[in-house]
């Protein structure tokens, strides 16, 4: 067994009972959500200047599921009303995403991405993605799937 001097590595359980693997695994995902945090404001900037790092995950919903209405996109995102009328109405106010009337309920309105939202979202998108790429060059496929599979998996999870 290899002692550091603190115990965490002889002793599979810290201080409080959490196991060593939970320990590693939380200070892993802050690492990686405070550097996903910090893209996505960088990715919302290159969308358009004055959008709000928040925004930009509307853009990736919208892109990926089609228009949907607000309370369903409020919903996925696990926000209020209020501020998912905020964001949109920021957005509308770019030119990124429109609103129009729902079919299937007159009283309310889908809202989808504008040929300009789209343009400028997927130029940001396939560089981002590029940038995967090159990050990742030396990984294998097989590894890539399943980083993808066990973040669904968590994703999943973190949503029930």
């Amino acid at each position: 067994m290899h002692e550091s001097g603190t115990g965490s590595e002889a002793d599979p359980k810290g201080g409080n009972g959490v196991e060593h693997v939970f320990l590693a695994l939380e200070r892993e995902l802050a690492v990686f959500l405070r550097r996903a945090r910090a893209s996505s404001g960088e990715m919302a900037r290159e969308v358009h200047p004055e959008l709000e790092p928040a925004a930009y995950g509307l853009l990736v919903r919208l892109e990926e599921a089609g228009q949907q209405r607000a309370t369903e996109l409020a919903g996925y995102f696990g926000v209020g009303k209020a501020t998912m009328s905020r964001q949109l109405r920021a957005l509308e106010g770019l030119g990124l995403v429109a609103r129009e009337p729902d079919p299937a309920d007159g009283r309310a309105s889908l809202v989808r991405l504008t040929g300009e939202g789209v343009v400028r979202f997927r130029r940001v998108r396939d560089a981002r993605r590029d940038r995967y790429v090159s990050k990742l060059a030396g990984w294998d496929r097989g590894e890539i799937a399943e980083l993808a599979r066990l973040l669904h998996q968590l994703n999943a999870r973190a949503g029930s």
